[in-house]
């Protein structure tokens, strides 16, 4: 049996309360993307929580029309691979693929769809880029296929509780090599269930500022009680 690997860590006393990413995350193959390999992609905007991550890449998706400043301002803050959000539902068409365009040529590793996106959409967007373009799978009514056929590089699963299922699925559907990122869910257990399924990365929804924050706030409380 082959021994595990120890790993020497250096840690900043200035910077201990880092977020780290579920360690089962780590027995995902990764999937390698212009030459970076990436395992864990954190599921956030908030710029001081991608600042004090160890999370392999940020996946920039939000529930708001695309803006090139806000692409900006975690591009600038992020120190590792950014994938980001270019619309696909509300705004779609050429406005889309324009902004996949600027994503590009402002940093990013690639570009992520919404569901919805229409399979044109995404050949337009492939004519006019050349990072990935990672397309998101809600529902096994999803047309992946389609997807993947207009020129969709990567997908991304987020089927909520029937994540590991649409992936088991998927994976099936297109064998073992195609590139697959998928949400873990809140457990080791259910992250390790969606990597057995076949997912090759696992994008983690980290705690916001507002909880981490409360229980520093309680901490601090505590400790005036004692003095």
């Amino acid at each position: 049996m082959e021994k595990e690997k120890y790993i020497p860590e250096v840690k900043s006393h200035l910077r201990s309360r880092i977020i780290e990413v579920p360690s089962s995350i780590y027995k995902a193959s990764g999937i390698k993307i212009l030459g970076t390999r990436i395992k864990s992609l954190l599921f956030t905007t908030d710029v001081a929580i991608i600042k004090n991550s160890n999370a392999n890449s940020i996946i920039a998706v939000y529930p708001f029309t695309p803006q090139l400043s806000i692409t900006q301002s975690i591009l600038e803050v992020a120190a590792v691979p950014v994938f980001v959000g270019v619309g696909g539902g509300l705004t779609t068409g050429k406005r889309a693929v324009n902004i996949a365009l600027q994503a590009e040529l402002m940093g990013a590793y690639g570009v992520v769809v919404n569901a919805p996106t229409k399979n044109d959409v995404i050949a337009q967007m492939k004519e006019g880029i050349d990072i990935p373009i990672i397309a998101t799978v809600v529902s096994e009514c999803d047309d992946y296929k389609g997807k993947i056929q207009a020129g969709a590089s990567i997908l991304n699963v987020s089927g909520g509780a029937k994540t590991s299922y649409l992936v088991r699925k998927i994976r099936e559907d297109l064998g073992k090599e195609f590139p697959i990122i998928a949400t873990g869910g809140p457990t080791e257990k259910s992250i390790l269930e969606t990597i057995e399924a076949g997912a090759n990365a696992i994008t983690y929804t980290p705690p916001t500022s507002a909880e981490i924050f409360s229980g520093v706030m309680e901490k601090y409380r505590e400790d005036m009680q004692k003095e």
